[in-house]
């Protein structure tokens, strides 16, 4: 069904008449109902081994290095598959929203989500539900804690949005042998502070051009504004200009984007252009990750509303998605990358669900 990218439980069962399912399965398909009913039933942990078969045979056959400084990197990150102020299960969070007819509850379900970030292929590696009552920290815990059982030497640095800047975790982090990099934002003011102090006055570390950007860089380390953390810091800004064309008018305008990350990461490991890098390939988890999961593996659809089987559907999602980017990064020559698109990959994988169906192509009434 993700392979194929039907969207519904309904829409793959349209596909039951299809001699593919006998040729592959041995027997009939089951009924959308029965999938579902399955799925609320499985051990989730048996997909969740699935997903690491993937990660150790690309592994293994040396398909997945690591960008050109050489570190591995985990993106940790939520995100928010369904909301309703209707239907509710037992593993529903719940907040309050204001709205014209006054204030109402809305039902919702989000994951935590962590990507494991290549040269040129990434992967999703596994997903933990925020329970009713917890935040975002305490799910992604769990889910790091589980992965670095499962994927000990997978990663080096682990990555993550301004929320994670937080004392425990990165504490956390360090505390299970990995470097942590998170966004800086108003949430660390005196470390911001003493940062941006010091970038008044120093040079800057890296100028250069960054495809169509300009990148100037500041790198600074032993940082003690974070009392907290009883290891120094690092903080590296880039303040990066960029020149657009607006669509109505034709103009060209300058913009600039001026970012900070802290990391434990030492200068000696990485490089100030290392950790631009890695800071901006956080980005990979919401454009090639969610963006993609979303508009064209339809990861959100609700295609049973029971907690475990909305992690089992969405562990699926990840698992077709690395499948299918290994598939289409590794298998598939360069020169056929160049022509065919990775939809037209995927048209052509749900072409062959139709094309066996016995009683042909549907027809208008006479």
């Amino acid at each position: 069904m993700f392979l194929s990218r039907r969207g519904s439980l309904h829409a793959l069962e349209q596909t039951r008449p299809s001699r593919f399912w006998a040729r592959w399965l041995g027997q009939e398909m089951p009924s959308a109902d029965s999938v579902g009913r399955i799925c609320s039933r499985m051990d989730v942990s048996d997909v969740r081994a699935s997903v690491h078969q993937v990660y150790s045979r690309l592994k293994r056959m040396k398909a997945l290095e690591p960008p050109a400084h050489g570190l591995m990197q985990a993106v940790v990150d939520g995100h928010e598959t369904t909301a309703s102020r209707k239907r509710c299960c037992s593993g529903c969070c719940q907040r309050i929203v204001h709205t014209a007819a006054g204030d109402m509850a809305e039902y919702y379900h989000r994951y935590a989500v962590l990507r494991l970030v290549g040269q040129d292929l990434s992967l999703m590696l596994d997903a933990e539900p925020v329970r009713p009552g917890e935040d975002e920290l305490a799910a992604s815990r769990r889910l790091v804690e589980r992965v670095l059982d499962g994927y000990p030497r997978a990663f080096d640095v682990l990555a993550g949005d301004a929320i994670y800047a937080n004392t425990d975790w990165f504490k956390f982090v360090l505390g299970r042998g990995k470097h942590a990099l998170a966004v800086l934002k108003d949430n660390r003011p005196n470390l911001i502070a003493d940062a941006r102090t010091l970038f008044g006055v120093l040079p800057a570390t890296l100028d250069e051009p960054a495809g169509n950007r300009r990148r100037r860089c500041w790198d600074c380390d032993g940082f003690t504004s974070w009392p907290e953390l009883a290891s120094r810091v690092r903080v590296v800004r880039s303040l990066e200009t960029y020149t657009v064309r607006r669509q109505l008018d034709k103009r060209e305008e300058e913009l600039s984007s001026d970012w900070l990350w802290v990391t434990t990461l030492p200068k000696l490991q990485a490089a100030t252009q290392a950790v631009v890098n890695m800071g901006h390939d956080r980005w990979t988890i919401e454009n090639q990750g969610f963006n993609e999961l979303v508009n064209r593996w339809h990861a959100d659809h609700v295609y049973k509303h029971e907690p475990t089987a909305l992690l089992v559907f969405f562990l699926f999602a990840l698992l077709c998605l690395n499948v299918f980017i290994a598939f289409y990064c590794r298998n598939l020559k360069p020169a056929a990358r160049k022509a065919i698109s990775m939809l037209h990959v995927a048209q052509l994988i749900a072409s062959e669900l139709y094309a066996s169906i016995r009683q042909g192509p549907a027809r208008a009434p006479i």
